[in-house]
C-alpha cells in the first residue's frame, strides 16, 4: 500500500498495539485505541468547540443581513466575508472531525486486516510467502486473516517449510498468533456480518443505534448542529444511520465495534467540552431567536423565485449558442430587466439612424420589450439570457463595445472578458445622481468609459480617480435622456390640467419613499399622514416596488391599518406599471429616493424631503471632496425637515404650495446647469460610440 495513507497508518498501527500489549484483549484493545484517539485530538476538538460557538456568536448578525439585504446574494456574501474575518470564523473547520473520522475508520479497516504487520510485526515479504504458502490471495484485503486463521487451525505451523521463511521466525510468530484472541463478547471480530449471519445480523443495528444515539444528542446540545434546520439535522441523521447500517454489514466486527465506540465516545467529549467551555456563557440565543423569526418573516413573504418553465430555459439555451455564433459584434448592450430599455432608447435609435451597425442585446428579462420591438427592427438583435447563463457569456465574449446601466463591472458576478481584452466597457447612468455616494466604493473603476448626466458626475468621477490613484477614464459630457421623456411627460400632464381646471379638486400629495432602512415607510408615515389627512388633501402612497417585492406583509398591514381611510382623502398605489401619480400630483414627499428628481424635473413643482437615515452605498464616499447632489439639491428642490420635526410637516406642505411659482423659477434655473445636452444627449451619446468604433477601425 504505497500511498500517504499507509504511511499516516503506520502510527496509528502503534498506537493499537500498544493497547493491545497493555489489555491483553483485541476487543478491548479496539475499545482502548478508540478512547486514545479521542484524547489525543481533545485540543482540536477544543478548537472546534470555540469555533462553532464564535459562528453561533455571530448567527444573529448573519440573519440580520440575510433579512436585510434579501435576494442580494452577492451582498450577503461580501458582508457574511468581513464578519467571519472580524470574527476569526474559520467555515471549513467544521469539516476536519468528518475528514479525520474518515481517516480513522480507514486506519481501524486496514490495521484489522492487517495484524501480521501491525500487531506481530511480520515483515512484507513474509507475509507474502506465508500468504502463498496457504494459497491466498495477497490482493484480498482480509488475506492476512486467512493466515491466522491458518496458524490457528493448524494448517500452517512452527513445523511447515515456507519458502523464503526463516524456521525460527516462523516458530516464534505461529506461537504469538495461535494465543492471539480475536473473539470479544461471544463474536469474532474477524468476522463480516453479512457473511457470516445469523447472530451476527445483529452487529449492523447497534452500528446505527450508536449513530442514532450521536446524532440524537448531537442535535439538541451540540452547539452548532442544535442551530441548524430540522431538514438538515433529520438529513444527516437519516445518512448516518444508512452508512452505519452499510458498514454494519459488509466490514469486520471489529470495525463495527470501533464505530460503535467511537460514536459513543464523541457523545461524552460533546458533554464535557460544553461543560468546559458552556456555549450559553457567549451566545445570546434571545437576539438568535429574535433574527431567525425576522429572517423566517421575510423569506416568506419573497414566496420563492419563480420557477422558469421549459420553454424559457431552452429560448435561453437556443439565444446562448445562437449569440456565439455571430461573429464580428460591434455593440452589445446588456439589460437587467425590461424596464431598463428607457435608458437605451435614445442612443439605440441614433446608432441605428446614423449608421449600418446591427445592435446585440442581451436581458435578463424573458418578456423584456426589446423582443417586440425587434420585431419591427431587424438590426435589434434581442437575446434572453438568465444570471447564470450571463457570467460565462461575460467572460466569454468578444465585440467592440459593451453598453450597460448596471455598476460594479469585476466587483460581483459581472466580470471583464478573458477572451478579448479591448472591449470597451461603456456605463450609461440609469438616474443623475451622484456616483460616489450613489453607488458602492469602485463601482465605476473598471469601465473604460462613463456617460456623464452633468457636471457634477464628471467632478466626482476624476476626484474618484485622482484620490484612489486611478487611471483616467473617457468621459463623456453626455446627460440624461430620460430626462427629456419627464419633461415631455409633464409639460402633457400639466397641459391637460389646465384644459380642466377644477378649483374644487383636493391637492394631491404623492408620498412615495425609498425602500431601504429608515425609509417613510417604516419611520414616519404615521405622523405624515396624522399631519396631512384632511378635508384640502388626497394623499397617494406609492411605496418602492421592491419594499413590496421584500416586504409584502408589512405592505399588506400598512394598507389594512388605514383601510378606514382609503377612499376618502387616502390611496395606495401598488400597480407599478404606470406612474402617472408621478407627474399628476401636486406636491411630493420622500426621503432620499430619486423619485424625488424625477418629480421636480417633469412637473417643475417642489418636493418635501424628510431626512431619515441616509441612503449610501459608499460609506467612504466623504474621502471624495464633492458635495453629493442628493444632499445639494435638497433645499433649492423644495424643504428638507428632519423627523423630529414632522410635528410642522402641515405648516411646510403650506409653505411649498403659497411659494409654488417661486420653487418652479428655483428648479428651471437649478436643471440649466444640472444636465449636459438638453434635448441633444442621445446624439451626442451615439456620436461619441461612433466615433470610437471608426477609431478602433483605424488602429486595426
Amino acid at each position: 500500500m504505497d500511498t500517504i495513507l499507509y504511511y499516516i497508518f503506520i502510527p496509528l498501527g502503534i498506537l493499537m498495539k500498544w493497547c493491545w500489549m497493555l489489555v491483553d484483549n483485541y476487543g478491548l484493545a479496539i475499545l482502548l485505541f478508540t478512547l486514545a484517539t479521542k484524547v489525543i485530538l481533545m485540543p482540536l476538538s477544543v478548537w472546534i468547540q470555540k469555533n462553532s460557538i464564535v459562528m453561533v456568536r455571530i448567527q444573529p448578525e448573519i440573519n440580520f443581513l440575510k433579512a436585510k439585504y434579501y435576494g442580494d446574494g452577492d451582498t450577503i456574501a461580501e458582508e457574511e466575508a468581513k464578519l467571519f474575518k472580524r470574527e476569526h470564523y474559520h467555515p471549513m473547520l467544521s469539516l476536519i472531525p468528518l475528514l479525520l473520522q474518515i481517516v480513522l475508520l480507514m486506519a481501524v479497516i486496514y490495521i484489522i486486516n492487517h495484524p501480521l504487520s501491525y500487531l506481530f510485526g511480520a515483515g512484507e515479504e513474509t507475509v507474502a510467502a506465508l500468504a502463498a504458502f496457504i494459497g491466498a490471495n495477497t490482493e484480498d484485503s482480509s488475506f492476512q486473516l486467512l493466515i491466522v486463521d491458518a496458524i490457528q487451525k493448524g494448517t500452517l505451523s512452527a513445523t511447515s517449510t515456507v519458502s523464503g521463511v526463516d524456521a525460527s521466525v516462523l516458530s516464534a510468530l505461529c506461537e504469538n498468533v495461535a494465543a492471539f484472541d480475536l473473539g470479544f463478547l461471544g463474536l469474532s471480530l474477524s468476522a463480516v456480518p453479512s457473511a457470516t449471519g445469523g447472530v451476527y445480523f445483529l452487529v449492523p443495528l447497534f452500528a446505527a443505534a450508536s449513530s442514532y444515539l450521536l446524532c440524537l444528542t448531537q442535535n439538541l446540545s451540540n452547539v452548532l448542529q442544535h442551530e441548524q434546520g430540522k431538514l438538515n439535522q433529520y438529513g444527516l441523521m437519516a445518512l448516518s444511520v444508512g452508512i452505519s447500517l452499510y458498514l454494519g454489514f459488509f466490514v469486520q466486527t471489529g470495525t463495527v465495534l470501533y464505530w460503535i465506540a467511537s460514536n459513543l465516545f464523541a457523545i461524552a467529549v460533546m458533554y464535557l467540552l460544553n461543560w468546559l467551555i458552556n456555549p450559553k456563557k457567549f451566545v445570546d440565543y434571545e437576539a438568535l431567536e429574535k433574527s431567525r423569526r425576522e429572517l423566517q418573516a421575510i423569506a416568506s413573504l419573497d414566496g420563492g423565485k419563480k420557477e422558469r418553465s421549459k420553454e424559457e430555459i431552452k429560448r435561453e439555451k437556443e439565444d446562448y449558442k445562437r449569440f456565439f455564433h455571430i461573429v464580428n459584434k460591434h455593440v452589445v448592450v446588456y439589460s437587467e430587466k425590461s424596464g431598463f430599455y428607457k435608458y437605451f432608447e435614445g442612443v439605440i435609435a441614433e446608432l441605428l439612424k446614423r449608421s449600418n451597425l446591427s445592435i446585440h442585446y442581451i436581458t435578463n428579462d424573458p418578456n423584456d420589450v426589446i423582443f417586440e420591438i425587434a420585431k419591427t427592427e431587424p438590426r435589434i438583435k434581442p437575446y434572453y439570457i438568465g444570471l447564470k447563463k450571463l457570467i460565462p457569456l461575460m467572460l466569454k465574449l468578444e465585440c467592440d463595445m459593451l453598453l450597460m446601466t448596471t455598476p460594479d463591472l469585476d466587483k460581483f458576478y459581472l466580470k471583464r472578458s478573458l477572451m478579448q481584452k479591448d472591449i470597451e466597457y461603456v456605463y450609461l447612468p440609469h438616474d443623475p445622481m451622484s456616483v460616489h455616494m450613489g453607488l458602492r466604493e469602485g463601482a465605476l473603476d473598471a469601465f473604460d468609459t462613463v456617460f456623464c448626466t452633468g457636471p457634477h458626475v464628471y467632478r466626482e468621477v476624476r476626484a474618484t480617480e485622482r484620490v484612489y490613484k486611478l487611471p483616467e477614464k473617457t468621459l463623456v459630457e453626455f446627460g440624461f435622456p430620460y430626462a427629456d421623456t419627464l419633461i415631455a411627460a409633464g409639460e402633457k400632464v400639466n397641459a391637460e390640467r389646465a384644459k380642466h381646471n377644477d378649483p374644487t379638486r383636493r391637492r394631491e400629495i404623492l408620498i412615495a419613499p425609498s425602500w431601504n432602512e429608515d425609509n417613510l415607510l417604516d419611520s414616519c408615515l404615521d405622523e405624515l399622514i396624522a399631519g396631512l389627512y384632511n378635508e384640502k388633501n388626497h394623499l397617494i402612497v406609492r411605496p418602492h416596488p421592491e419594499y413590496v417585492k421584500r416586504f409584502s406583509a408589512k405592505m399588506n398591514a400598512i394598507v389594512e391599518k388605514y383601510a378606514d381611510k382609503v377612499g376618502d382623502g387616502l390611496s395606495f398605489e401598488l400597480d407599478f406599471s404606470v406612474n402617472r401619480s408621478t407627474y399628476a400630483s401636486d406636491l411630493l414627499i420622500t426621503d432620499w429616493s430619486g423619485i424625488s428628481y424625477e418629480f421636480c424635473i417633469a412637473t417643475k413643482r417642489p418636493a418635501l424631503f424628510i431626512n431619515t437615515k441616509l441612503k449610501c452605498l459608499n460609506p467612504n464616499w466623504e474621502k471624495i471632496d464633492c458635495v453629493p447632489v442628493e444632499i445639494s439639491l435638497r433645499d433649492k428642490l423644495g424643504i428638507a425637515l428632519e423627523k423630529s420635526d414632522l410635528d410642522t410637516v402641515a405648516d411646510a406642505v403650506e409653505t411649498l404650495f403659497r411659494e409654488e411659482a417661486l420653487y418652479r423659477e428655483k428648479i428651471e434655473e437649478t436643471m440649466k446647469d444640472f444636465f449636459y445636452n438638453p434635448k441633444t444627449s442621445t446624439e451626442v451619446g451615439a456620436k461619441y460610440l461612433l466615433s470610437s468604433l471608426a477609431a478602433r477601425r483605424k488602429k486595426s
